[in-house]
């Protein structure tokens, strides 16, 4: 098996880009960038805040306006959602989650993971509106075998990046005592660590990846001390990067995490309602390791008309 690349990690510093990272050094040095964004916990917020603290926060139209400048500023760049796309405004409850995967796709989105509430008007409300998503929805801890959901759904994808091989997974919490049975049927929930080190492994050993992504809707952290991106990252290894949902965390900065081989492992998750989106940029090298961590989350505010 080739050696995997070096890289520096950096996370992204807003609509900067590289920011204080030296743009000679890409210049001068066998380097590529590649840029993640990521978004959680949409549900159905299609329109900015009209009241309240969050006032002019959000909506579908600056985040797409945000993506695209961001686009133009970096050549690799991977889009994803970590789920609960579904429920949460009248848009949903009018349109069932077509106009969600509609915008979505009109911004390119190249995976996302489901959610709890994406089950919310049940497989067969699921299915509907797959037709709408132009993009693949990644899940290795469900088994559709015994739905109408059956072979709708990846474990995960390989993505291809300036040279780079980037593996996405996805992975959802425990349906029961969470969605109505009636709801989910037959779907079968599976131990996230188990398939997570299962499906690490499978990617960044066997197909070779340079990067590994998690895509979770566990939750960052809890206090019963029930399975969370936390402790999915100390229980496995082989991920790189867990980009997380459910709890509405805002992490500001992506957190650190030691894995089970003693491997930093960066966690991230950006709240919920569209009103931040993360940016993470790391690094490729073939020479050298840098170690500089930088990180913050980007605010959809005042973003102008997308055109």
């Amino acid at each position: 098996m080739k050696s995997r690349r070096n890289f520096i990690k950096k996370v992204g510093l807003g609509t900067l880009g590289l920011g204080i990272f030296p743009s000679q050094l890409l210049a001068n040095e066998d380097l590529i960038k590649l840029t993640i964004l990521h978004t959680n916990d949409m549900h159905s917020h299609i329109q900015p805040f009209t009241s309240g603290r969050n006032k002019g926060l959000g909506g579908m139209a600056q985040r797409a306006t945000l993506i695209k400048k961001i686009r133009q500023e970096n050549e690799h760049v991977l889009l994803l959602d970590a789920g609960d796309i579904f429920q949460g405004t009248p848009y949903f409850n009018f349109y069932g989650g077509e106009l969600e995967f509609k915008l979505m796709s009109e911004m390119h989105y190249d995976a996302a993971t489901i959610g709890n509430h994406d089950f919310d008007n049940g497989l067969d409300g699921i299915l509907k509106q797959l037709p709408f998503a132009k993009f693949p929805f990644l899940c290795a801890n469900y088994d559709f075998s015994d739905t109408l959901l059956t072979g709708r759904f990846k474990p995960y994808k390989v993505f291809k990046k300036g040279g780079l091989k980037i593996g996405v997974f996805g992975i959802g919490i425990e349906l029961q005592d969470l969605v109505p049975k009636a709801l989910y049927g037959n779907t079968i929930y599976s131990n996230p660590v188990e398939k997570s080190n299962h499906y690490a492994k499978h990617l960044k050993r066997e197909l070779g990846c340079d990067l590994v992504i998690c895509l979770s809707h566990l939750g960052y952290k809890y206090k019963s001390g029930k399975i969370s991106d936390y402790i999915l990252a100390g229980q496995t290894n082989n991920i790189d990067l867990i980009i997380g949902g459910h709890t509405h965390t805002f992490l500001n900065t992506p957190i650190t995490k030691i894995n089970s081989e003693q491997k930093e492992v960066l966690i991230a998750q950006v709240g919920w309602a569209g009103i931040k989106v993360g940016q993470i940029d790391y690094i490729f090298s073939q020479k050298k390791v840098i170690k500089n961590l930088y990180g913050t989350s980007i605010c959809v505010k005042n973003v102008q008309k997308w055109s």
